[in-house]
């Protein structure tokens, strides 16, 4: 591997430009070449990157032998062609949430990087806030206890999608920090959902996970609601954490509270319910941006030839949670059961 790592990135929408700018800020790494099909935002890309080159055809990132690495930032159902293409063209891979449409495509592109000793990551970017990487270390500290439930709701009026429903453009961030943070994998989902649009995708749906425990987790996403809320609770029997990513500070709450219960567990008459209050504490979380350090993980495991904590496997768990809660969806909230030995990582 080459000193410098040189990057090309497909995509300069929405997500692009953060991408482009990350990377040019890494010592060490050059964007080497941006690619979109739509010339007027490659112009935009020109006037402030003119060291850059830009072009309308991916294809001349893919037959570069100088770019070592590329970065997806395209409409879902272009990710599994895409990412198969640098792959074959020997590249490392990070593709933007969800990694593809299927869990079969995904699959195909964890053989493709295995048999090529490349490294395949999912931007999964929440991952990689302090708030979350600091309720992953409470949750594996025991801090919480028995963790009882895991309840998300992330809202707001628009975005409106055309190509993927509400639970694969929303719910896919509070799956993947759920999987990141919690030591267990669900066993069921059940989802509903309806879309108010004649023609488009589902644009409001809940979803419930089941687990081999008496955890439960609840994710409620739309794409009409008057506010937007980004607000997670995770209840223990120990302590409990409110999670508020539009908080400017004090993004993470822990609060000791809970119950107890008192007398003979065999007679409800005899049972007591108290209630536990103690303190609140907002910790201390690192304020780093959190693409910045997934860009940098991303860099460290190309030259480390290390596997990312968002690898291949980690976007496959996430697709086939999405696929089953679609199947569930479009069955009214049928629960469809999950394969465990092909979930888990």
């Amino acid at each position: 591997m080459r000193d410098l790592i040189n990057i090309g990135v497909i995509g300069y929408g929405y997500w692009g430009p953060n991408l482009v700018r990350n990377f040019s800020e890494i010592p060490g790494v050059k964007v080497r070449t941006i690619s979109d099909l739509n010339s007027k935002l490659l112009t935009k890309a020109q006037s402030r990157y003119p060291a850059i080159k830009v072009t309308t055809n991916c294809q001349e990132i893919f037959a570069d032998p100088n770019i070592d690495a590329v970065a997806i930032a395209t409409p879902v159902s272009t990710h599994f062609d895409l990412a198969l293409r640098a792959l074959q063209a020997g590249k490392h891979v990070l593709v933007e949430k969800p990694m593809t449409t299927s869990s079969e495509q995904g699959m195909r592109l964890i053989e493709e990087a295995k048999r090529r000793t490349l490294v395949l990551m999912v931007d999964h970017t929440f991952v990689y806030t302090g708030a979350v990487r600091k309720m992953k270390e409470l949750i594996a500290s025991n801090r919480l206890g028995d963790i009882y439930y895991y309840d998300s709701v992330r809202v707001n009026l628009g975005l409106f999608q055309h190509d993927v429903n509400v639970i694969w453009d929303l719910a896919v961030h509070d799956l993947s920090i759920m999987d990141y943070v919690l030591p267990y994998e669900p066993v069921a989902v059940s989802a509903t959902g309806i879309n108010h649009i004649f023609g488009e995708p589902e644009n409001i749906a809940y979803l419930t996970l089941f687990f081999n425990s008496n955890l439960i987790a609840h994710i409620h996403v739309n794409w009409l609601a008057p506010v937007k809320v980004r607000r997670t609770l995770i209840g223990g029997n120990q302590k409990m954490i409110v999670y508020d990513d539009l908080e400017p500070s004090e993004k993470i709450k822990i609060y000791d509270k809970g119950i107890t219960v008192n007398g003979n567990s065999e007679s409800v008459y005899q049972m007591l319910i108290g209630y536990r209050t103690g303190d609140m504490w907002s910790p201390k979380l690192e304020t780093t941006e959190a693409l910045s350090s997934e860009a940098l993980h991303f860099i460290d495991c190309i030259k480390q030839g290390e596997s990312p904590i968002t690898d291949g496997e980690a976007g496959l768990r996430i697709v086939r949670l999405l696929e089953a809660a679609t199947q569930s969806m479009k069955k009214q909230g049928q629960l469809v059961e999950l394969d465990l030995v092909e979930v888990a990582a």
